[in-house]
Protein backbone atom coordinates (compact mmCIF):
# COMPACT_ATOMS: atom_id res chain seq x y z
CA UNK A 1 0.00 0.00 0.00
CA UNK A 2 1.40 3.28 -1.00
CA UNK A 3 2.04 6.11 1.72
CA UNK A 4 -0.50 9.21 0.11
CA UNK A 5 1.07 11.73 3.43
CA UNK A 6 3.42 14.00 2.08
CA UNK A 7 6.74 14.20 3.94
CA UNK A 8 6.97 15.86 7.25
CA UNK A 9 8.80 18.94 7.22
CA UNK A 10 11.13 20.76 9.51
CA UNK A 11 7.72 23.13 10.68
CA UNK A 12 6.48 19.52 11.56
CA UNK A 13 8.99 18.38 13.23
CA UNK A 14 9.12 21.77 15.60
CA UNK A 15 5.39 21.31 15.90
CA UNK A 16 5.31 18.54 17.60
CA UNK A 17 7.88 19.38 19.70
CA UNK A 18 6.73 22.39 20.89
CA UNK A 19 3.29 20.95 21.45
CA UNK A 20 5.07 17.56 23.58
CA UNK A 21 6.68 20.84 25.72
CA UNK A 22 3.25 22.37 25.94
CA UNK A 23 2.05 18.96 27.29
CA UNK A 24 4.73 18.73 29.90
CA UNK A 25 4.09 22.47 31.29
CA UNK A 26 0.19 20.94 30.74
CA UNK A 27 0.64 18.12 33.23
CA UNK A 28 2.74 20.24 35.60
CA UNK A 29 0.18 22.98 35.99
CA UNK A 30 -2.66 20.24 36.74
CA UNK A 31 -0.28 18.20 39.17
CA UNK A 32 -0.38 21.51 40.63
CA UNK A 33 -4.04 21.81 40.72
CA UNK A 34 -4.93 18.89 41.81
CA UNK A 35 -2.64 19.35 45.15
CA UNK A 36 -4.59 22.50 45.93
CA UNK A 37 -7.79 21.31 45.00
CA UNK A 38 -8.92 17.71 43.94
CA UNK A 39 -8.52 15.64 40.33
CA UNK A 40 -11.93 17.07 39.49
CA UNK A 41 -10.83 20.58 40.19
CA UNK A 42 -7.43 19.81 38.16
CA UNK A 43 -9.71 18.55 34.99
CA UNK A 44 -12.20 21.63 35.34
CA UNK A 45 -10.77 24.65 35.38
CA UNK A 46 -7.84 23.74 32.53
CA UNK A 47 -11.14 22.59 30.41
CA UNK A 48 -13.26 25.77 31.38
CA UNK A 49 -9.84 28.15 30.72
CA UNK A 50 -9.54 26.48 26.81
CA UNK A 51 -13.20 26.50 25.71
CA UNK A 52 -13.09 30.09 27.08
CA UNK A 53 -10.21 31.03 24.86
CA UNK A 54 -11.49 28.96 21.94
CA UNK A 55 -14.57 30.60 22.02
CA UNK A 56 -12.80 33.99 21.97
CA UNK A 57 -10.44 32.73 18.88
CA UNK A 58 -13.36 31.76 16.83
CA UNK A 59 -15.26 35.04 17.96
CA UNK A 60 -12.50 36.74 16.63
CA UNK A 61 -11.33 34.78 13.29
CA UNK A 62 -15.05 33.54 12.27
CA UNK A 63 -13.50 30.81 10.62
CA UNK A 64 -15.29 28.96 8.22
CA UNK A 65 -16.07 25.16 8.14
CA UNK A 66 -14.10 22.97 6.68
CA UNK A 67 -16.86 20.48 5.45
CA UNK A 68 -20.67 20.83 6.19
CA UNK A 69 -21.13 17.01 6.78
CA UNK A 70 -21.61 16.60 9.93
CA UNK A 71 -18.88 14.58 11.61
CA UNK A 72 -19.49 11.02 13.45
CA UNK A 73 -20.81 11.26 16.89
CA UNK A 74 -17.57 8.98 18.50
CA UNK A 75 -15.44 12.55 17.47
CA UNK A 76 -16.84 14.37 20.25
CA UNK A 77 -15.23 11.87 22.78
CA UNK A 78 -12.41 13.85 22.46
CA UNK A 79 -13.34 16.08 25.17
CA UNK A 80 -14.17 13.14 27.19
CA UNK A 81 -10.44 11.49 26.84
CA UNK A 82 -8.86 14.52 27.60
CA UNK A 83 -10.61 15.08 30.93
CA UNK A 84 -10.07 11.57 32.02
CA UNK A 85 -6.15 12.40 30.97
CA UNK A 86 -5.90 15.17 32.59
CA UNK A 87 -6.95 13.76 36.10
CA UNK A 88 -4.86 10.82 35.92
CA UNK A 89 -1.85 12.52 34.73
CA UNK A 90 -2.54 14.56 37.94
CA UNK A 91 -2.39 12.10 40.06
CA UNK A 92 0.51 10.22 38.95
CA UNK A 93 2.35 13.51 38.79
CA UNK A 94 2.63 13.81 42.60
CA UNK A 95 4.02 10.68 43.32
CA UNK A 96 7.25 8.74 42.90
CA UNK A 97 7.01 8.78 38.67
CA UNK A 98 7.23 13.02 39.09
CA UNK A 99 6.78 14.87 36.03
CA UNK A 100 9.30 12.84 33.73
CA UNK A 101 8.00 9.63 34.49
CA UNK A 102 4.58 10.16 34.03
CA UNK A 103 5.53 11.91 30.36
CA UNK A 104 7.85 8.88 29.60
CA UNK A 105 4.63 5.96 30.77
CA UNK A 106 2.28 8.25 29.11
CA UNK A 107 4.11 8.38 25.71
CA UNK A 108 4.53 4.58 25.33
CA UNK A 109 0.85 4.32 26.04
CA UNK A 110 0.06 6.76 23.05
CA UNK A 111 2.52 4.79 21.23
CA UNK A 112 1.06 1.19 22.16
CA UNK A 113 -2.52 2.21 21.36
CA UNK A 114 -1.48 4.21 17.95
CA UNK A 115 -0.22 0.97 16.64
CA UNK A 116 -2.78 -0.83 17.58
CA UNK A 117 -6.01 1.49 16.24
CA UNK A 118 -2.86 1.65 12.57
CA UNK A 119 -3.10 -2.38 12.58
CA UNK A 120 -7.21 -2.29 12.83
CA UNK A 121 -7.79 0.48 11.75
CA UNK A 122 -9.73 2.31 14.14
CA UNK A 123 -11.67 5.54 13.68
CA UNK A 124 -11.46 5.64 10.27
CA UNK A 125 -8.06 5.67 9.66
CA UNK A 126 -6.58 3.66 7.02
CA UNK A 127 -5.21 -0.05 8.19
CA UNK A 128 -1.42 -0.21 8.75
CA UNK A 129 0.94 -2.91 9.49
CA UNK A 130 3.50 -1.75 11.70
CA UNK A 131 7.27 -2.11 10.75
CA UNK A 132 9.68 -3.50 13.14
CA UNK A 133 11.05 0.05 13.42
CA UNK A 134 7.80 0.76 15.44
CA UNK A 135 8.24 -1.98 17.55
CA UNK A 136 11.67 -1.30 18.27
CA UNK A 137 10.83 2.50 19.24
CA UNK A 138 8.10 1.20 21.28
CA UNK A 139 10.57 -1.18 23.12
CA UNK A 140 12.90 1.38 23.43
CA UNK A 141 10.45 4.49 24.94
CA UNK A 142 9.52 1.62 27.45
CA UNK A 143 13.29 0.93 28.31
CA UNK A 144 13.81 4.47 28.36
CA UNK A 145 10.94 5.28 30.49
CA UNK A 146 11.87 2.42 33.36
CA UNK A 147 15.13 3.36 33.30
CA UNK A 148 14.16 6.88 34.29
CA UNK A 149 11.44 5.67 36.54
CA UNK A 150 13.71 3.49 38.59
CA UNK A 151 17.21 5.01 38.17
CA UNK A 152 16.76 8.68 37.83
CA UNK A 153 16.67 9.29 41.28
CA UNK A 154 19.84 7.59 42.09
CA UNK A 155 23.40 9.38 42.69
Amino acid sequence: MADLAPAPRLLHFAAAFGAGGLLSLMVLFNGTLAVYGSLLFASWVPHLTGTLLAIIILLALRPRRASMVRPPLWAYLGGVSGGVTVMLTSATVNTALALSGTIALGLAGQMLFSLFADIRGLFGLPQRMPKPRDYLALALIIAGSLVLIFLGGAT
